[in-house]
């Protein structure tokens, strides 16, 4: 794909590193002079200019990208690049960085945004997940398909202990996309067995998230984690 990054600061230069070792064309738009520094990424195209600047996008040919990456450490600037990329130059696929918890409600598909990142709920998130049992935890939101992918690390009493995934009524608008055990990933096949400990990752719409919840944990377990109880 090909693939433009607004931000050329430490996100912005990781995002175009990695992209690039998958194999992408990438290129990196950045205004402030000093923060341009070709030989960081040397596989990216590098270009100096403003990217909430509409006659700048047209000089990068911005209507040739795959996706638009908003990365930089300014919200404002974020959602301006966003709307930018998606009404102006119809690029199919607009990831935002969201830098200010309180701005998260903007990042949505009036501002052209399809996913946002949010670094202070991902940690939060990640937090979580890491001491969680017992509960379902929201990693990231698909702002395009109003999903989220979530986590619940399976208890020893969840009702589905020692049950091949074929068992589990998964509700409408979900579905388990792996199951995380140990250092392995796998991907659920209806044979598999679930085990106690087991992290199932699944992508579920927010409306869906309680019924996933009560089929996994049980049907109290909406009732226990809305009063605040700890599993």
């Amino acid at each position: 794909m090909r693939i433009a990054i607004a931000g050329a600061g430490n996100v912005g230069r990781s995002i175009a590193k990695e992209l690039v070792d998958n194999g992408h064309q990438v290129m990196l738009i950045e205004r402030v002079p000093r923060m341009v520094r070709p030989e960081r990424v040397p596989a990216a195209e590098w270009i100096l200019a403003d990217a909430c600047e509409l006659s700048s996008l047209q000089e990068a040919d911005l209507s040739s990208c795959d996706v638009v990456v908003a990365a930089t450490g300014d919200d404002k600037v974020n959602l301006v690049v966003s709307l930018l990329a998606k009404t102006e130059f119809a690029v199919p696929r607009v990831v935002a960085r969201i830098n200010r918890a309180e701005n998260e409600w903007l990042f949505n598909e009036q501002w052209g945004v399809d996913v946002s990142v949010s670094k202070p709920r991902l940690m939060a998130a990640l937090v979580e997940e890491a001491v969680s049992v017992g509960d379902l935890v929201r990693l990231m939101t698909f702002r395009q398909s109003e999903a989220n992918l979530v986590e619940i690390t399976l208890p020893e009493n969840a009702p589905y202990v020692g049950h091949p995934v074929r068992d589990v009524p998964l509700p409408h608008d979900s579905a388990l996309v792996a199951v995380l055990r140990g250092r392995r990933v796998l991907v659920p096949t209806p044979d598999d067995p679930l085990e106690a400990g087991d992290e199932l990752v699944f992508v579920v719409t927010s409306e869906m998230e309680d019924s996933v919840r009560a089929v996994i944990l049980g049907e109290d377990s909406v009732e226990k984690t809305r009063g605040g109880k700890i599993f």
